[in-house]
C-alpha cells in the first residue's frame, strides 16, 4: 500500500509546472490548437489567446477565415473546407467528382495563401472491404496529387479510431494509412497522426512514431480516455511522446485537440496553456 501510494503521489506531480507564464517556449515543437475545441471563443479572441501564450498557429480553418489569421500573423497549420464530411470520403467513388472539384480549388487557395497542409478523410466502410476502399482512394487521390505536388501542398488523411468516436471509419489504423501512402508514392500525401485516436485503436504510440514517422505529416493530441486535458488524469504521458517526435527530426505542427473541461473561459484558457507547456519539451 505504501508503494502504491508513493506511485500515486509521484504520478500526480508528473505534470506540475512552474508558475512562469511569461517564460518563452523552447521552439522544439511547433504548437497549434484546433479551432473547434475552443469554439466558445470567436476566432479573433482565440488568435489573441494564442499570441499571448507565445505560439503562432491554429488548426482546421477554412478559406473564409484566413483573413482573420493573417490579421494576427497566425498560420493556418491544417487547412480544411475541401472535404464533404468525415463519413463521405475518398473510398467511395460516388463522391470522387465532387471531391476532385473541391480539392482542386482548395489546393490553389491553400497555395496562394502561403499555407501548406490540407486535410482529407477516407470515409466510412459501409460494408466495403479494406482493399476495395484502398484501391478507390488511390484512384481518386491520384487525380489531385499532381497538382498538390506542383503547388507545394500536402494532402493529409486523418487517422481516426472506429472503436469509440467514428464508428465504421476506414482509415482507422496506422497500417492501413501507411499502405495508402506507399501506393500513392507521393511526398505530398501523408497521414495526420492523431495520438488520441491511435491510442484507442492500437496503442504503441512511441514505437509507431519512431518506426513510421516519414509517413506522418501532422500530429493531434488529446487525453485518453475522454478526449479531455492531457494531464495526470489520463493514460498518455505527453512529454515522452513529444520527445519521440522531436527525435525524428519532425519540423511540422503538433495541435492540441482536447476538449477543455473548465466551466469558465479562464479555466479553459489555463488548460490550453498547461497543455502547451506539457508538450514544450
Amino acid at each position: 500500500m505504501i508503494a502504491a501510494s508513493a506511485m500515486i503521489t509521484a504520478g500526480s506531480t508528473l505534470y506540475s509546472l512552474p508558475d512562469t507564464p511569461d517564460k518563452k517556449l523552447k521552439n522544439n515543437i511547433n504548437h497549434s490548437v484546433c479551432r473547434w475545441t475552443y469554439g466558445h471563443l470567436s476566432l479573433d479572441q482565440l488568435c489573441i489567446v494564442v499570441k499571448k501564450m507565445g505560439f503562432n498557429a491554429i488548426d482546421l480553418i477554412g478559406p473564409n477565415e484566413w483573413d482573420m489569421l493573417k490579421k494576427h500573423g497566425i498560420d493556418s497549420s491544417m487547412c480544411n473546407g475541401a472535404e464533404i464530411g468525415l463519413t463521405k470520403g475518398w473510398n467511395d467513388r460516388q463522391y470522387h467528382e465532387q471531391l476532385i472539384k473541391n480539392y482542386t480549388e482548395h489546393i490553389e487557395l491553400v497555395s496562394k495563401a502561403g499555407y501548406k497542409n490540407l486535410i482529407c478523410f477516407s470515409g466510412n466502410r459501409n460494408g466495403m472491404d479494406d482493399e476495395t476502399g484502398m484501391k478507390t482512394c488511390v484512384e481518386g487521390l491520384k487525380k489531385i496529387i499532381g497538382l498538390a505536388e506542383k503547388k507545394g501542398v500536402i494532402i493529409q488523411m486523418e487517422l481516426f479510431n472506429s472503436k469509440v468516436d467514428h464508428k465504421d471509419y476506414m482509415c482507422d489504423t496506422s497500417q492501413w494509412g501507411i499502405e495508402l501512402c506507399k501506393r500513392l508514392g507521393s511526398p505530398n500525401f501523408k497521414l495526420l497522426y492523431d495520438i488520441y485516436h491511435m491510442q484507442i485503436s492500437e496503442g504503441d504510440i512511441i514505437r509507431s512514431i519512431r518506426d513510421h514517422h516519414p509517413y506522418f505529416g501532422h500530429y493531434h493530441t488529446a487525453g485518453v480516455p475522454g478526449r479531455n486535458e492531457i494531464d495526470e488524469t489520463q493514460e498518455l504521458y505527453y512529454p515522452a511522446i513529444m520527445n519521440a517526435i522531436t527525435k525524428t527530426g519532425y519540423k511540422g505542427y503538433v495541435a492540441q485537440e482536447f476538449l477543455p473541461t473548465g466551466k469558465t473561459e479562464k479555466e479553459k484558457e489555463k488548460a490550453l496553456e498547461k497543455a502547451i507547456r506539457i508538450c514544450d519539451v
